[in-house]
């Protein structure tokens, strides 16, 4: 895998499909300009914030620290904007519940410190800042500034912007589109905290197993969790993830009555990331255990569905 190939496709994605969606929908007008500009002057912050930070410190799990929080802040400014009608208060309501619980989860991995700019780096950072791709130090910088920070903040708040589109359609009263969407954001949260909490408790024993010197045995010596919801998604987190956003989307559907517009793009391209961020998980994984190449070949990357014959030799 060519990490720098990657994040051109991201960049490029970020670019081509919000212009090109931009065309599929209701033009924003003054009010709904003004709260826009009010997040993107946020977001701008929080992406120098969040360079300089990881500069001057060497850790750039910066924006990992903020990804469940920011989200919250521009839902909260848009209802405002909106005079917290009921879709807004329920869509912010919504993404403070996601965000608090990836927060906690996010807080006993270590990601969280008195001295903010502190906090358990992903590991993966290290592993991409030794890459001959990165060599000098100056490439890093502006991965650092066009991706880590860039990138990852922009599509931050374009997953949350569904909101803005319900701010267009203010007057739309709460419809069963609105209870669908609820209940599946609410069922994927709950799936996705599942699946962490599985995690977790794999994790933890493991490591307490080696720091203890005890010899691991059963599941833990494969290394890695194939067990619960694990044992039929390679990354339930992941998928859940996406659905929670997918499902976020189907709130600007319920106010616009269009299935497709403007604001799809966030959704879109957190997929787009979830592919290439799991497939580099899965070359370290495929690395560091010799029985994940059969774990890829039994069980689908994201879909918890089981996979046919015909297909079990593809990594999927």
């Amino acid at each position: 895998m060519n990490i720098l190939k990657i994040a051109a496709l991201l960049i490029t994605t970020l670019l081509i499909v919000p212009v090109f969606t931009y065309y599929f929908g209701t033009p924003l007008d003054e009010r709904e300009y003004l709260a826009l500009k009010s997040v993107v002057y946020v977001n701008i912050g929080v992406i120098l914030y969040c360079f300089i930070v990881g500069e001057l410190t060497g850790n750039n799990s910066q924006v990992d620290k903020l990804w469940s929080l920011i989200p919250i802040v521009y839902a909260w400014i848009v209802a405002d904007y909106g005079d917290y009608s009921p879709r807004l208060v329920l869509m912010t309501l919504l993404v403070a519940i996601w965000g608090f619980r990836l927060t906690y989860n996010f807080s006993r991995h270590g990601a969280f410190s008195i001295k903010f700019w502190e906090g358990k780096e992903d590991y993966r950072w290290q592993i991409l800042r030794d890459k001959k791709e990165f060599q000098p130090r100056w490439k890093w910088t502006l991965f650092n500034l066009f991706f880590i920070s860039g990138y990852q903040n922009i599509l931050i708040l374009l997953f949350t912007l569904p909101i803005l589109v319900a701010l267009q359609f203010n007057d739309t009263p709460l419809g069963t589109l609105d209870i669908v969407a609820t209940i599946l954001m609410l069922f994927f949260i709950v799936f996705e905290t599942i699946a962490d909490n599985q995690h977790w408790n794999y994790q933890s024993k493991k490591h307490r197993m080696l720091k203890e010197q005890q010899p691991l045995t059963g599941d833990y010596k494969k290394g890695f969790l194939d067990k619960g919801l694990w044992a039929f998604s390679r990354h339930p987190n992941y998928f859940a993830e996406q659905g929670i956003w997918i499902s976020f989307y189907l709130f600007s559907v319920a106010a616009s009555s269009q299935w497709l517009n403007w604001s799809i793009s966030g959704c879109l391209l957190l997929v787009v990331l979830f592919q290439g961020s799991s497939e580099f998980s899965e070359e370290i994984s495929a690395g560091k255990y010799p029985s994940y190449k059969d774990y890829q070949l039994r069980v689908r990357r994201f879909l918890p569905i089981p996979k046919s014959k015909k297909n079990s030799s593809l990594h999927n």
